[in-house]
């Protein structure tokens, strides 16, 4: 069989329930997709927004109603190799991939306050222009159920609020775009070993700024590694534990909560007693 066809069908077949099932529950219980959408999957050349691109391509052969796909990759400033593993990658799953040019690397890698922040602040402009351009309603990113759980976490323990990475999200800045989240209820793990089974070879971070901090320390550790490492701890006492980071968030009780903000004004719970 080509590897392409060996690809697609592992996803179908092997990896039906792990991976195209919650992609599809994802979609349908947060409406994340509707007729006529011409979505700009992002590609970033890593195993999720890669995995994503392909999940999609299945959606759009299988699924419920028609929508268009633009996949885009964003070239902010990769070393020629990392770009051209990108493209080598794109040939081998079939992805017909636009890729375009910034220079985020290069403005980014002397700030030395949030430069991480400030980096996806500006990958998120561009990608939604480039998107408008095509002809797109939405933009699909390749985040899934672990970043969001390691990000209630962050936000909690560094950020000290209560927050969540948000399955879809209108956009203030480009009227009548959104962004999407498929992968929401798809595990990392499983992610993995779709990767490996298939013998797929993906860039594993290809920033300058990350690699510039393990040239300096040798570890090139971040908080979110920090996250999963706890994680991981916390599930050798309670197996539940992913799960109920998750339902957290779903099941937030506000007469519980002292205060709390939304777009407009912070309200606090004495606000009962006035």
């Amino acid at each position: 069989m080509d590897r392409t066809l060996s690809i697609e069908h592992s996803i179908i077949t092997k990896y039906k329930k792990t991976l195209f099932h919650p992609l599809i529950g994802a979609v349908k219980d947060y409406e994340l997709i509707s007729r006529g959408d011409k979505i700009a999957v992002c590609i970033s050349g890593g195993k999720d927004s890669m995995l994503l691109a392909k999940l999609m391509q299945e959606l759009s052969r299988h699924g419920d109603f028609p929508f268009e796909m633009e996949f885009i990759v964003m070239d902010p400033g990769y070393h020629p190799l990392n770009r051209q593993k990108i493209i080598d990658n794109a040939a081998v799953l079939g992805i017909p991939i636009t890729l375009f040019d910034t220079d985020i690397f290069g403005a980014v890698i002397n700030v030395r306050k949030n430069p991480c922040y400030l980096c996806a602040r500006m990958r998120r402009g561009h990608l939604y222009q480039q998107a408008q351009q095509l002809g797109c309603n939405k933009i699909a990113l390749g985040h899934h159920f672990d970043d969001v759980i390691e990000t209630i976490l962050m936000g909690m323990l560094y950020g000290a609020q209560v927050q969540t990475m948000m399955p879809r999200i209108k956009s203030t800045n480009f009227p009548g775009m959104e962004l999407i989240r498929p992968m929401y209820y798809i595990r990392e793990k499983n992610i993995i070993s779709w990767k490996n089974y298939n013998h797929l070879d993906f860039l594993q971070c290809a920033c300058r700024f990350t690699e510039q901090n393990a040239a300096i320390d040798g570890i090139g550790t971040s908080k979110r590694q920090e996250i999963k490492h706890l994680i991981q701890e916390l599930k050798k006492t309670n197996p539940q534990v992913e799960m109920n980071i998750f339902r957290s968030v779903e099941r937030v009780n506000l007469s519980t909560i002292i205060g709390y903000y939304d777009d407009k004004e912070e309200h606090s719970f004495l606000e009962k007693f006035r």
